[in-house]
């Protein structure tokens, strides 16, 4: 039997190019639930123009690789990179993004233009996802936040990275764990102290824009439900947007994907 060969990027948690006799849906479930190697937890990918070659991948030789197994069965992986891949893709080959919940359901985003209006005096939190895995404070908007941390002259960038903004009014959080020292962090894995003298910090400074607050982003400890606008690629003149549906339309369209996003 013939199948269709694709090309996938995964990106959280690993990042890594694949080629694959699996549709969409069946690479998520796979990856989730399917394979010897399982993984329990969050997962995004990309789907890359099966017509993107670049010489750092040796993508048609693994291709000519990609036969099915004996009993007919598709083969699910076959891994072509992983290392320093997204940096090598380009961001024209991406062609959709795919978030999966832990139980393989997935959902699928389509690129458009950012033109969300900018808050200059908002402090945002921001997810770095790979290949940088940081959380953020910062009063940079979306794609100006990409800019910043694609920038070569600074110590800690990368010439490509994929994030996220995330959904929390930090002054309110603040302002209420000023009161109730027992008031939970909106993310778990970032302490409520280090959330409130981060934001103190930025206020204290002003030619501070941006404050660490974590070494690692660790999607697998907040929801898909409190991403703010989507995903972003960035390279230092380029950025490649993938907005998130709101809550109901994702409910109404997906609803097996909602009820564990």
């Amino acid at each position: 039997m013939q199948y269709n060969n694709h090309l996938y990027m995964t990106l959280y948690p690993n990042n890594a190019l694949i080629a694959s006799h699996l549709s969409p849906d069946l690479f998520a479930r796979h990856y989730t639930s399917g394979s010897s190697r399982h993984y329990s937890g969050k997962v995004i990918f990309a789907h890359i123009d099966p017509e993107f070659r670049h010489n750092f991948f040796p993508i048609d030789d693994i291709l000519s690789q990609l036969n099915p197994h004996e009993d007919g069965r598709p083969k699910a992986t076959k891994f072509i990179c992983s290392y320093r891949v997204m940096e090598h893709v380009s961001l024209s080959a991406i062609q959709k993004l795919f978030l999966v919940n832990q139980e393989g359901h997935s959902l699928e985003l389509v690129p458009a233009v950012h033109d969300a209006q900018h808050e200059k005096t908002k402090i945002r939190l921001y997810a770095e996802i790979t290949p940088m895995r940081m959380m953020a404070l910062s009063e940079y908007d979306f794609p100006t936040f990409g800019r910043y941390i694609t920038n070569p002259d600074l110590t800690k960038s990368a010439p490509v990275q994929f994030y996220t903004q995330l959904e929390v009014d930090i002054p309110e959080f603040v302002e209420d764990f000023e009161s109730n020292p027992f008031r939970p962090s909106p993310i778990r894995n970032v302490h409520p102290s280090t959330l409130r003298d981060g934001y103190y910090e930025l206020l204290k400074y002003p030619d501070k824009h941006n404050k660490g607050i974590a070494l690692d982003s660790n999607l697998d400890e907040f929801s898909f439900k409190i991403i703010r606008h989507g995903f972003m690629f960035a390279r230092q003149e380029e950025t490649l947007y993938f907005p998130i549906p709101d809550h109901h339309t994702i409910e109404a369209n997906n609803y097996k994907f909602f009820k564990t996003m």
